[in-house]
């Protein structure tokens, strides 16, 4: 080979190297840049870790009403220290409690915990006043939170009312039943003395109950409507907006405390008036979670509806073949409202009959000695309460003043010897 071929051939050689190697480290590149993007891919797909964020509660409190405004420290807490600043934004929401009369309303104002802050507290101030409502309860709530997770969100605040009830009209005049009759002996009485329910004797039931208590009653029921002043019951009903109803008061029972059959009840009160107005004082069998109603049996030892404050119902409800009975007496003032003055409403029930009397007198009696009526040879409990609204009393209009008291001075219980 001459030395310009040799030459030639060299070039051709070194020309093939070089595109060789570069085409290994185009290979190389590619690869290298497709494994990258594969990475990529897979980390978008993989969700990051996140710490996990602390949570934030809120605690509730009771505290007297007072006479003056004063502040209350609502305290806010989580639940673990945070590396950020926690900011947690509350508000008050309005419950018979109203902002701007009984506290000062707080409107998404911001709390913030510092790095490594467990507690912190806010400050609400409560405008006292010498004014009688009953206790009182509104809500502080959490409406929103940066840097941490909300767990108990709400805190009730109770306002509890240390006035005394000056508007509060208790009659000083009216009948009183004898403390004693010949051949019999006191076996229970309630003589509400003291400062607080008896709760040996009583409890609550709350709430609007199944289909307003079975009679489309319009009221919500609360502990907080019951109070003692003077020797005196009062369950109090209120206007004012409550869980969703329009009207508040009192439903308190003896079930499981006291229950009893035959003997003689007396009553001694001064009831509420106005349309729509319902205060009943009356006995259920003590079977009734088992048998339910009516076969448990009812005996209506006083009910007045508040269109006619100067009449009251007694009667007697049971089953008659599975169906609902009941037969009833009613009696009138010859003046004046039952408001007006204390009576005493009282039964005397064995086991042949039971009379309903007013002041000792004797308006109505039904025979319980047939079968069907069985259900009044059971033991009965008490209950007392003031419905608002219902099939039978109508509902409060324009003419219907609130609040309305049904004020009880005591019940005694008397059987033979």
């Amino acid at each position: 080979m001459n030395e310009a071929a040799t030459k030639i051939a060299y070039g051709k050689f070194l020309g093939s190297l070089f595109l060789f190697i570069s085409h290994l480290f185009m290979k190389e590149w590619i690869t290298l840049l497709v494994i990258g993007l594969a990475a990529l891919a897979c980390a978008k797909d993989e969700e990051p870790v996140m710490p996990e964020l602390p949570v934030l509660h809120i605690d509730p409190i009771e505290v007297e009403e007072g006479d003056n405004s004063f502040p209350i420290y609502i305290t806010l807490r989580l639940s673990k220290p945070s590396a950020d600043t926690v900011i947690a934004f509350v508000e008050s929401v309005d419950g018979t409690a109203k902002g701007g009369e009984d506290f000062e309303s707080v409107n998404f104002k911001p709390v913030a915990f510092a790095p490594g802050d467990l507690r912190e507290e806010y400050r609400v101030n409560i405008l006292g006043d010498e004014e009688f409502e009953g206790d009182e309860e509104f809500v502080i709530k959490i409406a929103d939170v940066v840097g941490a997770e909300i767990g108990t969100g709400e805190a009730t605040i109770t306002l509890l009312e240390d006035d005394i009830n000056t508007g509060l009209f208790i009659p000083e005049d009216g009948y009183t039943s004898p403390a004693s009759y010949p051949n019999m002996e006191l076996i229970w009485q309630d003589e509400f003395e003291g400062t607080a329910v008896n709760s040996d004797f009583w409890t609550f039931e709350l709430g609007t109950g199944n289909n307003g208590w079975g009679n489309n009653e319009s009221q919500y029921y609360r502990k907080e409507n019951t109070y003692l002043v003077d020797g005196n019951l009062v369950i109090e009903a209120r206007k004012e907006n409550f869980a969703g109803r329009a009207y508040t008061s009192s439903r308190m029972i003896t079930k499981g405390n006291f229950d009893f059959k035959y003997g003689r009840v007396d009553i001694r009160a001064a009831l509420p008036y106005g349309q729509g107005i319902w205060p009943a004082l009356w006995m259920l069998g003590a079977n009734i979670s088992t048998v339910g109603w009516p076969a448990c049996g009812e005996i209506d030892i006083m009910e007045l509806i508040g269109h006619q404050p100067s009449t009251v119902h007694g009667t007697a409800h049971w089953s008659n073949a599975g169906q609902h009975a009941q037969f009833g007496g009613s009696t009138t003032l010859s003046s004046g409202r039952f408001y007006d003055e204390f009576h005493v409403f009282s039964i005397e029930w064995d086991a042949q009959r039971i009379r309903w009397l007013l002041d000792g007198q004797e308006y109505h009696n039904i025979d319980i000695t047939p079968a069907d009526l069985s259900e009044f040879r059971n033991d009965f409990f008490f209950i007392f309460n003031v419905a608002v609204g219902g099939n039978w009393p109508g509902y409060p209009d324009g003419t219907t003043v609130f609040p309305q008291r049904m004020i009880v001075d005591y019940i005694r219980v008397f059987q033979d010897n």
